[in-house]
């Protein structure tokens, strides 16, 4: 199945009571949206979708029941009070609007229903199925798919690419396992990429260290859906192609702050990260010290071992 290639969207969304927002449609793109309203909605904000698609939700905060309105096809329904972290799953096509009193604090998946097919025939689905309109539930998975994405929200932040792709698929398996009705049709095996798929991958992805390659490159090279792709990469590597690219990028910095005297700005750069400091955060949480601390240990132990050599040499000679 043909696939959109729009990088995916994350964003913040700020509303109080001036606000002049009656309509928000999305395009043919995943999207996270983080929607804080600080006042009451002067209007009701209708949602909405230029191709088949789910508005999956998580409240952040609680809403008494009272001031909270949702309208589904036109049609008013009733809510309990709402948590935090509770889940809507609705279908965009019954252009749902929103209303409230107190403010919102949500944050929106728009999840296509393409890519949720895709999965589904991966799987051996023989198809989605209808979604049920779920409003206020638990659901402790999107809860915490939730939190992880948090930190891309806020103002200013900004979320990987390829890991958004990956993200997108695994909300999308999540939703339809929990909220479809999807009909089984064959055993799927677990298999991994062939040889020639294998380095296709690994050599596209080390040759766009900077993340500018997708999912569905990836999987157009290799002849698969993106979901086989995703799926079969992580077999044939037994990480995602994001963490995998993480580790490459590591991998390279290290070489580069090993080899070279250029300030962390730029060994950020050549190692395909956005910027400084989240090249600083990601070296720290997976090799457990800042580039700066590694760098200085690792020229300390290349001077022993120099010394030691040279040392070594010099006895050799003398003898």
């Amino acid at each position: 199945m043909a696939m959109a290639t729009l990088a995916p969207l994350t964003a913040f969304l700020s509303l109080d009571e001036s606000s002049t927002l009656r309509h928000c449609r999305a395009d043919n793109r995943f999207a996270v949206w983080r929607v804080e309203c600080t006042g009451p909605l002067p209007e009701p904000v209708r949602k909405s979708s230029d191709v088949p698609a789910l508005l999956v939700s998580m409240s952040l905060r609680a809403l008494p029941a009272k001031d909270y309105r949702l309208w589904v096809d036109g049609k008013v329904v009733p809510t309990p009070r709402i948590a935090a972290f509770r889940a809507n799953v609705i279908d965009l096509a019954a252009e749902p609007n929103i209303w409230s009193t107190l403010g919102l604090h949500y944050v929106h998946f728009h999840l296509r229903r393409s890519v949720i097919d895709d999965v589904a025939a991966d799987l051996g689905y023989e198809s989605a199925g209808p979604f049920r309109l779920s409003v206020v539930v638990p659901d402790l998975a999107l809860a915490q798919i939730t939190r992880s994405t948090l930190p891309y929200l806020g103002k200013g932040a900004g979320a990987h690419p390829l890991a958004l792709d990956q993200l997108e698929l695994i909300l999308g398996a999540h939703v339809l396992q929990r909220y479809g009705a999807p009909r089984q049709r064959r055993t799927v095996a677990m298999t991994g990429l062939a040889a020639w798929q294998r380095r296709r991958a690994a050599g596209l992805l080390a040759e766009n260290l900077d993340g500018s390659v997708r999912l569905v490159d990836l999987a157009r090279e290799c002849e698969l859906s993106v979901s086989h792709f995703a799926r079969s990469f992580k077999a044939s590597f037994g990480v995602t192609c994001h963490v995998w690219l993480t580790e490459r990028r590591i991998e390279r910095a290290k070489e580069l702050l090993a080899r070279t005297s250029e300030p962390l700005v730029d060994v950020a750069t050549r190692s395909g990260f956005g910027d400084q400091a989240a090249f600083t955060r990601t070296f720290h949480r997976m090799v457990g010290v800042t580039p700066g601390h590694w760098r200085r240990e690792h020229a300390m132990r290349t001077t022993r071992e120099e010394s030691t050599k040279g040392g070594k040499n010099r006895q050799a000679t003398a003898g």
